[in-house]
Protein backbone atom coordinates (compact mmCIF):
# COMPACT_ATOMS: atom_id res chain seq x y z
CA UNK A 1 0.00 0.00 0.00
CA UNK A 2 1.14 3.65 -0.51
CA UNK A 3 1.21 5.58 2.80
CA UNK A 4 -0.95 8.59 3.24
CA UNK A 5 0.92 10.73 5.87
CA UNK A 6 -2.05 12.48 6.75
CA UNK A 7 -2.88 8.88 8.24
CA UNK A 8 0.06 8.31 9.62
CA UNK A 9 -0.01 11.58 11.51
CA UNK A 10 -3.68 10.71 12.77
CA UNK A 11 -3.15 7.14 14.01
CA UNK A 12 0.48 8.31 16.22
CA UNK A 13 -0.74 11.70 17.34
CA UNK A 14 -3.70 10.33 18.84
CA UNK A 15 -2.59 7.32 19.82
CA UNK A 16 -0.11 9.34 21.89
CA UNK A 17 -3.05 11.17 23.03
CA UNK A 18 -5.09 8.67 24.31
CA UNK A 19 -2.10 7.38 26.20
CA UNK A 20 -1.22 10.46 27.87
CA UNK A 21 -5.19 10.55 28.96
CA UNK A 22 -4.66 7.02 30.39
CA UNK A 23 -1.34 7.34 32.16
CA UNK A 24 -2.80 10.52 33.99
CA UNK A 25 -5.59 8.76 35.05
CA UNK A 26 -3.52 6.33 36.09
CA UNK A 27 -1.60 8.14 38.24
CA UNK A 28 -4.53 10.36 40.13
CA UNK A 29 -6.21 6.92 40.64
CA UNK A 30 -3.01 5.86 42.24
CA UNK A 31 -3.09 8.94 44.07
CA UNK A 32 -6.50 8.38 45.51
CA UNK A 33 -5.60 4.99 46.91
CA UNK A 34 -2.50 6.63 48.58
CA UNK A 35 0.21 4.86 46.87
CA UNK A 36 2.04 8.28 46.94
CA UNK A 37 1.40 11.60 47.05
CA UNK A 38 -1.34 13.23 44.98
CA UNK A 39 1.34 15.72 41.67
CA UNK A 40 0.04 19.18 41.60
CA UNK A 41 -3.23 20.18 39.42
CA UNK A 42 -0.67 21.93 36.90
CA UNK A 43 0.80 18.25 36.27
CA UNK A 44 -3.30 17.25 35.11
CA UNK A 45 -4.10 20.18 33.30
CA UNK A 46 -0.81 20.67 31.11
CA UNK A 47 -1.43 17.11 30.99
CA UNK A 48 -4.81 16.89 29.82
CA UNK A 49 -3.89 20.17 27.52
CA UNK A 50 -1.29 18.42 25.39
CA UNK A 51 -3.52 15.50 24.98
CA UNK A 52 -5.88 17.91 23.57
CA UNK A 53 -3.93 19.65 21.24
CA UNK A 54 -2.25 15.88 20.15
CA UNK A 55 -5.77 14.61 19.02
CA UNK A 56 -6.66 17.39 17.54
CA UNK A 57 -4.18 17.75 15.48
CA UNK A 58 -4.16 14.57 14.61
CA UNK A 59 -8.09 15.08 13.53
CA UNK A 60 -6.45 17.90 11.67
CA UNK A 61 -4.38 15.89 10.13
CA UNK A 62 -7.10 13.36 8.67
CA UNK A 63 -8.83 15.87 6.38
CA UNK A 64 -5.89 16.27 4.23
CA UNK A 65 -6.62 12.67 3.48
CA UNK A 66 -10.23 13.27 2.29
CA UNK A 67 -10.46 14.24 -1.52
CA UNK A 68 -13.68 16.53 -0.47
CA UNK A 69 -13.38 17.73 3.17
CA UNK A 70 -16.48 19.92 2.92
CA UNK A 71 -18.46 16.14 2.77
CA UNK A 72 -16.23 14.89 5.98
CA UNK A 73 -19.69 15.12 7.91
CA UNK A 74 -20.83 12.22 6.34
CA UNK A 75 -18.17 9.59 7.74
CA UNK A 76 -20.72 9.45 10.48
CA UNK A 77 -23.36 8.17 8.59
CA UNK A 78 -22.43 4.65 8.53
CA UNK A 79 -21.58 3.58 12.15
CA UNK A 80 -23.57 1.06 12.23
CA UNK A 81 -21.33 -1.24 9.90
CA UNK A 82 -18.18 0.74 9.34
CA UNK A 83 -15.25 0.64 11.82
CA UNK A 84 -14.04 4.05 10.14
CA UNK A 85 -17.23 5.99 10.82
CA UNK A 86 -16.80 4.84 14.73
CA UNK A 87 -13.88 6.46 14.72
CA UNK A 88 -15.02 9.56 13.59
CA UNK A 89 -17.36 9.52 16.02
CA UNK A 90 -15.28 8.02 19.22
CA UNK A 91 -12.17 11.08 18.51
CA UNK A 92 -14.21 14.01 19.19
CA UNK A 93 -15.58 11.73 22.26
CA UNK A 94 -12.10 11.33 23.63
CA UNK A 95 -11.17 15.08 22.96
CA UNK A 96 -14.18 16.11 25.01
CA UNK A 97 -13.68 13.99 27.68
CA UNK A 98 -9.82 15.08 27.81
CA UNK A 99 -11.12 18.63 27.56
CA UNK A 100 -13.95 18.48 30.48
CA UNK A 101 -10.78 16.70 32.62
CA UNK A 102 -9.08 19.66 32.14
CA UNK A 103 -11.72 21.79 33.19
CA UNK A 104 -12.44 19.67 35.97
CA UNK A 105 -8.98 19.83 37.38
CA UNK A 106 -8.73 23.61 37.03
CA UNK A 107 -11.90 23.88 39.25
CA UNK A 108 -10.67 20.95 41.59
CA UNK A 109 -14.17 19.45 40.88
CA UNK A 110 -14.44 16.09 42.96
CA UNK A 111 -15.57 14.63 39.69
CA UNK A 112 -12.21 15.08 37.59
CA UNK A 113 -11.43 11.07 38.60
CA UNK A 114 -14.86 9.96 37.19
CA UNK A 115 -14.26 12.21 33.79
CA UNK A 116 -11.20 10.58 33.45
CA UNK A 117 -12.43 7.42 33.45
CA UNK A 118 -14.55 8.08 31.10
CA UNK A 119 -11.57 9.30 28.81
CA UNK A 120 -10.01 6.10 29.66
CA UNK A 121 -12.95 4.08 28.28
CA UNK A 122 -13.25 6.34 25.36
CA UNK A 123 -9.48 6.28 24.67
CA UNK A 124 -9.89 2.09 24.67
CA UNK A 125 -13.27 2.18 21.87
CA UNK A 126 -11.02 4.75 20.21
CA UNK A 127 -7.93 1.94 19.91
CA UNK A 128 -10.11 -0.75 18.88
CA UNK A 129 -12.34 1.32 16.25
CA UNK A 130 -8.88 2.72 14.64
CA UNK A 131 -7.25 -0.89 14.56
CA UNK A 132 -10.34 -2.43 13.38
CA UNK A 133 -10.61 -0.04 9.87
CA UNK A 134 -6.84 -2.06 8.87
CA UNK A 135 -7.79 -5.69 11.14
CA UNK A 136 -11.15 -6.25 9.49
CA UNK A 137 -9.63 -6.37 6.02
CA UNK A 138 -9.37 -9.84 5.57
CA UNK A 139 -7.40 -10.13 1.90
CA UNK A 140 -4.29 -7.57 3.41
CA UNK A 141 -2.99 -10.49 5.04
CA UNK A 142 -0.49 -8.72 7.00
CA UNK A 143 -3.14 -6.23 8.68
CA UNK A 144 -5.94 -9.10 9.43
CA UNK A 145 -4.44 -10.62 12.48
CA UNK A 146 -5.43 -9.16 16.21
CA UNK A 147 -1.64 -8.13 16.49
CA UNK A 148 -2.84 -5.13 14.44
CA UNK A 149 -5.09 -4.01 17.25
CA UNK A 150 -2.38 -5.07 20.26
CA UNK A 151 -0.07 -2.93 18.56
CA UNK A 152 -2.01 -0.07 17.59
CA UNK A 153 -2.78 0.19 21.82
CA UNK A 154 0.57 -0.66 23.48
CA UNK A 155 2.34 1.93 20.94
CA UNK A 156 0.23 4.58 21.61
CA UNK A 157 -0.03 3.91 25.40
CA UNK A 158 3.76 3.71 25.18
CA UNK A 159 3.87 7.28 23.51
CA UNK A 160 1.78 8.36 25.91
CA UNK A 161 3.07 7.23 29.46
CA UNK A 162 6.69 8.92 28.05
CA UNK A 163 5.13 11.86 27.40
CA UNK A 164 3.82 11.66 30.90
CA UNK A 165 7.08 10.93 32.25
CA UNK A 166 8.82 13.88 30.67
CA UNK A 167 5.79 15.97 32.26
CA UNK A 168 6.53 14.55 35.49
CA UNK A 169 9.88 15.71 35.99
CA UNK A 170 8.91 19.31 35.75
CA UNK A 171 5.70 19.28 37.62
CA UNK A 172 5.71 16.16 39.92
CA UNK A 173 9.41 14.78 40.20
CA UNK A 174 8.12 11.67 42.68
CA UNK A 175 6.09 10.32 40.14
CA UNK A 176 9.09 10.49 37.51
CA UNK A 177 10.01 6.88 38.19
CA UNK A 178 7.36 5.51 38.31
CA UNK A 179 6.01 6.92 35.25
CA UNK A 180 9.18 5.61 33.73
CA UNK A 181 9.23 2.45 34.34
CA UNK A 182 5.97 1.92 32.82
CA UNK A 183 7.10 3.29 29.99
CA UNK A 184 9.80 1.37 29.37
CA UNK A 185 7.82 -1.55 30.16
CA UNK A 186 5.05 -0.54 27.47
CA UNK A 187 7.43 -0.08 25.22
CA UNK A 188 9.43 -3.14 25.43
CA UNK A 189 5.88 -4.99 25.34
CA UNK A 190 5.49 -3.03 21.94
CA UNK A 191 8.97 -4.19 20.60
CA UNK A 192 7.74 -7.60 21.37
CA UNK A 193 4.28 -7.79 19.66
CA UNK A 194 5.68 -5.58 16.83
CA UNK A 195 8.75 -7.88 16.35
CA UNK A 196 6.01 -10.35 16.15
CA UNK A 197 3.68 -9.22 13.59
CA UNK A 198 6.95 -8.19 11.16
CA UNK A 199 7.73 -12.49 11.84
CA UNK A 200 4.15 -13.42 10.66
CA UNK A 201 4.09 -10.96 7.90
CA UNK A 202 7.66 -12.44 6.78
CA UNK A 203 6.31 -15.82 6.59
CA UNK A 204 3.12 -15.35 4.88
CA UNK A 205 2.75 -16.30 1.56
CA UNK A 206 -0.17 -14.64 -1.00
CA UNK A 207 -3.22 -16.21 -1.05
CA UNK A 208 -3.83 -14.88 -4.90
CA UNK A 209 -1.75 -15.71 -7.95
CA UNK A 210 -1.42 -14.31 -11.54
CA UNK A 211 -2.74 -18.58 -12.19
CA UNK A 212 -5.73 -18.17 -9.75
CA UNK A 213 -6.71 -14.48 -10.96
CA UNK A 214 -6.59 -15.62 -14.78
CA UNK A 215 -7.98 -19.37 -14.11
CA UNK A 216 -4.45 -20.47 -16.15
CA UNK A 217 -3.07 -23.01 -13.83
CA UNK A 218 0.25 -23.73 -16.07
CA UNK A 219 2.96 -22.93 -13.56
CA UNK A 220 5.16 -20.97 -16.46
CA UNK A 221 2.89 -18.29 -16.59
CA UNK A 222 4.33 -15.14 -16.80
CA UNK A 223 2.84 -11.77 -17.09
CA UNK A 224 4.43 -9.18 -19.78
CA UNK A 225 2.66 -6.29 -19.44
CA UNK A 226 0.44 -4.68 -17.32
CA UNK A 227 -1.21 -2.78 -20.46
CA UNK A 228 -0.08 1.06 -19.77
CA UNK A 229 2.94 2.58 -19.39
CA UNK A 230 1.72 5.85 -17.91
CA UNK A 231 0.60 6.25 -14.27
CA UNK A 232 -2.68 5.47 -13.44
CA UNK A 233 -4.76 5.61 -9.87
CA UNK A 234 -3.74 2.26 -9.09
CA UNK A 235 -0.47 2.80 -8.78
CA UNK A 236 -0.56 5.68 -6.66
CA UNK A 237 -2.83 4.59 -4.01
CA UNK A 238 -2.07 0.62 -3.58
CA UNK A 239 2.02 0.29 -4.48
CA UNK A 240 4.52 2.42 -2.80
CA UNK A 241 7.31 1.58 -5.35
CA UNK A 242 10.30 1.65 -2.66
CA UNK A 243 12.70 -1.24 -3.25
CA UNK A 244 13.22 -3.81 -0.87
CA UNK A 245 16.62 -2.45 0.50
CA UNK A 246 14.10 0.98 1.23
CA UNK A 247 12.22 -1.08 3.53
CA UNK A 248 14.64 -3.05 5.17
CA UNK A 249 15.88 0.29 6.55
CA UNK A 250 12.96 1.93 7.49
CA UNK A 251 12.21 -1.15 9.58
CA UNK A 252 15.51 -1.53 11.37
CA UNK A 253 15.69 2.49 11.87
CA UNK A 254 11.77 2.13 13.97
CA UNK A 255 13.36 -0.38 16.17
CA UNK A 256 15.96 1.41 16.78
CA UNK A 257 14.30 4.56 17.50
CA UNK A 258 10.80 3.45 18.40
CA UNK A 259 12.07 1.12 20.85
CA UNK A 260 15.53 0.94 21.78
CA UNK A 261 16.37 4.90 22.13
CA UNK A 262 13.64 6.00 24.22
CA UNK A 263 14.03 3.03 27.01
CA UNK A 264 17.77 3.95 27.44
CA UNK A 265 16.78 8.02 27.47
CA UNK A 266 14.47 7.39 29.67
CA UNK A 267 16.79 5.01 32.16
CA UNK A 268 18.86 7.89 31.94
CA UNK A 269 16.58 10.05 32.43
CA UNK A 270 15.19 8.72 35.66
CA UNK A 271 18.35 8.01 37.36
CA UNK A 272 19.39 11.80 36.95
CA UNK A 273 18.99 14.11 39.76
CA UNK A 274 19.21 17.54 37.77
CA UNK A 275 15.70 18.45 37.00
CA UNK A 276 17.03 20.44 33.91
CA UNK A 277 19.22 17.10 32.68
CA UNK A 278 16.56 14.61 33.61
CA UNK A 279 13.61 16.78 31.97
CA UNK A 280 16.12 17.26 28.85
CA UNK A 281 16.72 13.56 28.39
CA UNK A 282 13.03 12.66 28.87
CA UNK A 283 11.89 14.98 26.32
CA UNK A 284 14.12 13.48 23.54
CA UNK A 285 12.97 10.20 24.30
CA UNK A 286 10.00 11.83 22.99
CA UNK A 287 10.53 13.21 20.24
CA UNK A 288 12.69 10.37 19.35
CA UNK A 289 10.05 7.78 20.18
CA UNK A 290 7.77 10.02 17.46
CA UNK A 291 9.92 9.95 15.20
CA UNK A 292 10.71 5.84 14.98
CA UNK A 293 6.67 5.78 15.37
CA UNK A 294 6.17 7.89 12.15
CA UNK A 295 8.21 5.57 10.91
CA UNK A 296 6.33 2.45 12.07
CA UNK A 297 3.54 3.30 10.90
CA UNK A 298 4.44 4.13 7.42
CA UNK A 299 6.31 0.58 7.41
CA UNK A 300 2.80 -0.89 8.41
CA UNK A 301 1.23 0.84 5.50
CA UNK A 302 4.09 -0.13 3.09
CA UNK A 303 4.34 -3.62 4.30
CA UNK A 304 0.48 -4.69 3.23
CA UNK A 305 0.13 -6.17 0.08
CA UNK A 306 -2.98 -5.12 -2.09
CA UNK A 307 -3.93 -8.77 -4.12
CA UNK A 308 -4.08 -6.18 -7.28
CA UNK A 309 -0.38 -5.04 -7.39
CA UNK A 310 -0.56 -9.13 -9.01
CA UNK A 311 -1.19 -6.84 -11.90
CA UNK A 312 -1.02 -3.36 -11.56
CA UNK A 313 2.36 -3.02 -10.34
CA UNK A 314 4.65 -6.68 -10.68
CA UNK A 315 5.68 -7.06 -14.42
CA UNK A 316 7.34 -10.91 -14.92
Amino acid sequence: MNPAFSVVFLTTLSGAAQGLLIALVGVETAAHLGLLASPSGAFYITGAGVSVVLGGLGLIASFFHLGHPERAWRAIAMWRTSWLSRECLCLPAFLACAFLYGVAHWFTSPWSLAIGWLGVLASAVLFVCTAMIYACLRFLQEWATPLTLVNFALLGCASGFTLATALSAWFAPEWTVGLAVCACVLTLAGCASRSASLMRNARLRPKSTVQSATGIHNPKLVQVSRGFTAGAFNLREFFHGKSAGTLRNVKWGFLATAFVAPVLLMALGASLHSIGVSLGSLAAACLVQYAGLVAERWFFFAEAKHPQNLYYARVG
